[in-house]
């Protein structure tokens, strides 16, 4: 029994590079079939892009497009527009995220595909909501991430580094690809009870927004009351009226911080720096007790400076140092073992190379290897984020540029001797040059 959730879903994909690519490939993961249209002879931008052998894929490219089929086509042509046509016709979802207008342009628009196929699903990424006054900018990752609130909010607080600073988290780019996914089954389902599909609009700025929900409650806290005391600036500074850089606190009133540890040897060196570990002191009373204990700073308890919660919002400064002084000469899994045992909140601070050297991670789901065949063989890249007890992925390579020409081709009619004029005419293969 095929328990794929998608079997049977047919996706056209119009996307080009990271937002759209992640969100058609989660649909893939998830059993649809999913038709990918690459421009003749060049193919999604990331194929070329960062490349470590300039004849091969790069891995942006294959760590996106895992189990899609591609199919070269000029949409601008004459048979282009026909055979984009006879597949949206025949398709469940349809998802794109080139510029704002240009589908409009291509004469593919919600309106008109809608009365191509009423029951198509039409998913767009763009830049900002339609009510923005930025939508019509070119929105790339950093963009949405500095419109949205992220990069003011992120970074250091005082120094030469006190700068907006953007996440290393693909906020705007795979986490769009993820909200559109999440609007993208929901309209299959309300389909599933109207019959009829609908127009699903995801903008990069909403989804970094969404990740920022808990920066728009400090905004409403900081403007009730002037301060904020679980940030580094409480309580010996003065707060301006926008929510500042915080360096790493951890965010939710309790108190979180970044500690240096010696470097344990092997993939944490001095030089890689990351020789850190993250610890959250609980505001509970046992939990905080059994920290102290743990440490070794039971003088902790009875001093009026850090027995109460909300003393310790006050001295974080004193904390800091004393527990970064206790860290320094251990490792940071040391600390880890350590703290762990006495059920302090606390986590190394892993490199990629540690995080994917760790077998236990290779679980089928968090992260997968998969085999692209000939001269790239395997590679990992992260698979389905969630775990389905009635379903596990299979993890297939990505396709070769037009690879799958001639199957869907030859699926909505096409002879061979068609294909052949396609090929000629500029539709699948790139005209010569003159």
């Amino acid at each position: 029994m095929n328990t794929a959730p998608l079997a049977g879903i047919k996706v056209v994909d119009f996307t080009e590079v990271q937002s759209g690519p992640s969100c058609t490939q989660m649909l893939a993961w998830l059993g649809a079939e999913v038709i990918k249209i690459e421009r003749p002879g060049v193919g999604d931008a990331t194929r070329t892009e960062l490349q470590f052998n300039p004849n091969l894929p790069s891995y942006y490219y294959l760590q996106l497009n895992s189990d899609k089929k591609s199919l070269t086509l000029d949409a601008k042509t004459p048979d282009g527009k026909e055979i984009l046509t006879k597949l949206l016709k025949e398709a469940d979802i349809f998802v794109e995220n080139l510029h704002p207008g240009a589908m409009d342009k291509l004469g593919f628009s919600w309106e008109v595909v809608h009365a191509l196929n009423p029951k198509l699903i039409y998913g767009t990424i763009k830049g900002f909501p339609l009510s923005s006054k930025y939508a019509n900018l070119k929105a790339y990752e950093p963009i949405a991430q500095v419109t949205a609130g992220g990069a003011t909010t992120t970074g250091w607080y005082d120094g030469d580094y006190n700068i907006p600073t953007q996440s290393g988290a693909a906020l705007g780019d795979s986490n769009t690809g993820m909200h559109l996914t999440i609007g993208l089954l929901a309209a299959l389902q309300q389909r599933n009870k109207t019959g009829e599909g609908c127009y699903v609009y995801q903008s990069m700025h909403n989804a970094c927004l969404n990740l920022c929900r808990i920066k728009t409650r400090d905004q409403l806290t900081l403007e009730k009351i002037g301060y904020l005391t679980q940030y580094p600036q409480y309580p010996n500074e003065k707060f301006g009226s926008t929510v500042p850089r915080s360096g790493n606190i951890e965010g939710g009133g309790v108190l979180g911080w970044t500690y240096k540890c010696k470097p344990a040897g092997g993939m944490d060196t001095e030089l890689n720096a990351n020789n850190y570990v993250y610890i959250i002191l609980q505001r509970g009373e046992k939990d905080f007790q059994l920290a102290c204990k743990a440490f070794g700073f039971e003088d902790w308890l009875t001093d009026p400076k850090f027995s109460t919660a909300d003393a310790r919002d006050k001295n974080k400064q004193a904390i800091w140092e004393r527990i970064g002084a206790w860290t320094a000469d251990k490792t940071k899994y040391e600390v880890v073992q350590i703290l762990s045992q006495a059920g302090v909140p606390c986590g190394p601070v892993l490199s990629t190379q540690e995080m994917m050297a760790d077998e236990s991670l290779y679980d089928g789901n968090t992260l997968v290897k998969i085999n692209q065949g000939g001269e790239i063989g395997e590679f990992v890249t992260p698979g389905v984020p969630f775990t389905l007890s009635s379903y596990q992925p299979v993890y297939g390579p990505a396709p070769e540029l037009g690879g799958n020409n001639v199957e869907i081709l030859t699926s909505l009619g096409y002879t061979a001797e068609q294909q052949a004029e396609l090929a000629k005419n500029g539709t699948t293969e790139p005209l010569p040059k003159a």
